[in-house]
């Protein structure tokens, strides 16, 4: 198994302003991608679904892609 890629790279916080991070974890469809596909721990999967989340709520990413 893969390690996390937050806890790699020492990151405290998930920021919902990182697109280009966020993107990495979403699939082409503009769906979150699970915890064992992505390889995140459980911890960041629960920061990166909210920052996601935020994200689409302000408009910096799509509900649905086209």
């Amino acid at each position: 198994m893969k390690q996390c890629h937050f806890c790699t790279g020492n990151v405290k916080h998930v920021d919902y302003k990182d697109t280009e991070l966020l993107k990495r974890f979403m699939n082409p469809h503009a769906r979150m991608v699970g915890r064992r596909r992505s390889s995140v721990c459980a911890k960041h999967q629960r920061k990166l679904s909210l920052a996601i989340k935020r994200a689409r709520f302000l408009g910096l990413l799509p509900y649905v892609a086209r």
